[in-house]
């Protein structure tokens, strides 16, 4: 076997061409060690909370005073608005715990650190999503069963726009973040928001039913949201659990595939792995080189198969690069009946 080095620096012999190249990869910062890793992983940290919290603020404003307006309203249909933003507002606080604890160092016990706590929160989010959905399917259903007099129309559609633009500014930021730093939860529950914000808007249509004297549009808009919110629910819960079931986008396996291959001295690409921890990428990958080789040599074609997945896939936070002689192997007889 030929294990991955184990990497204390960048800076032990791999091809990098001609001369030229040489000069440029020694001037050019791109150190891949594990320091780097580690602080790679707390950038994208401190962006998520600066996220979650940002984000946190603007939608518990947003609830409080769509929570003041249906005090004196008495819409159902703002009521479940407001509800799904406290509930949207509150899904901060799993996000916080995740991203605290993925900035702690791996361990004997745990040897891949803790950044599956962040797929853990993505769950309890679906779960906060969900009770969301019943509770306003439930006051819904009960206004239909004891209609009750809408007050203050002006102010439930002005409490609409609100819930709207609070969701719409925190979806935005939650989904460039999110996708900046790899988090799948935190792109969910962007999503989330821009669906919130959405269904704010049908709350408007509660405020034109009750000028129009309807009673029954008050608590029917309630049931339209709850069901915008289960759409929603869906859609988070595909993504959330493709994450824990270890899915990656086919793309990232092609272009890893790709600069494998292109590597010199790769005569193929065996099992090749891909799995997100929260959000940083790990690779597993089977190399099949020239059995004449010396191991020197095999382990300068690992090394600089390596160095170009670091390249050719965002956010990599380790490679586990195994090259073996190609060809029939007697010593693959040890462990084939293992597999």
């Amino acid at each position: 076997m030929w294990p991955k080095r184990a990497r204390a620096g960048h800076g032990h012999g791999h091809g990098h061409g001609s001369g030229w190249a040489r000069l440029k990869h020694a001037v050019t910062p791109h150190s891949h060690d594990a320091v780097e890793s580690v602080d790679r992983a707390l950038t994208a940290s401190r962006k998520g909370m600066r996220a979650l919290w940002i984000s946190f603020g603007v939608l518990a404003v947003t609830a409080v005073g769509q929570a003041v307006l249906v005090a004196f309203t008495g819409s159902v249909a703002l009521l479940g608005d407001t509800l799904h933003n406290f509930a949207d507002a509150l899904t901060a606080i799993p996000l916080a715990i995740a991203f605290l604890l993925a900035r702690r160092a791996a361990t004997r016990r745990f040897t891949y650190g803790l950044g599956r706590a962040e797929d853990l929160a993505g769950l309890i989010i679906l779960l906060v999503i969900a009770a969301s959905a019943a509770m306003a399917a439930w006051e819904s259903v009960q206004r239909l069963v004891a209609p009750q007099r809408v007050e203050h129309i002006a102010w439930v559609a002005a409490a609409g726009l609100l819930g709207f633009a609070g969701n719409e500014l925190v979806a935005r930021y939650r989904i460039r973040i999110g996708r900046e730093i790899g988090s799948a939860a935190l792109v969910a529950d962007g999503l989330h928001a821009r669906a919130d914000g959405f269904t704010s808007l049908a709350v408007l249509g509660s405020a034109a039913g009750a000028a129009l004297g309807w009673w029954w549009a008050d608590p029917v808009v309630g049931l339209l949201i709850t069901g915008a919110i289960l759409v929603v629910l869906w859609g988070s819960a595909k993504e959330v659990f493709a994450r824990v079931l270890d899915a990656v986008d086919p793309g990232l396996v092609v272009r890893a595939e790709q600069e494998l291959v292109a590597t010199p001295g790769v005569r193929g690409v065996g099992d090749l792995r891909l799995r997100w921890v929260g959000h940083s990428l790990r690779a597993e990958v089977e190399l099949e080189v020239d059995p004449r080789l010396s191991l020197a040599e095999a382990h300068r074609i690992a090394h600089e198969a390596e160095h170009r997945l670091w390249h050719a896939l965002p956010r990599l936070g380790g490679a586990l690069v195994h090259a073996h002689p190609s060809g029939p192997q007697e010593a693959h007889e040890l462990v084939a009946h293992h597999h």
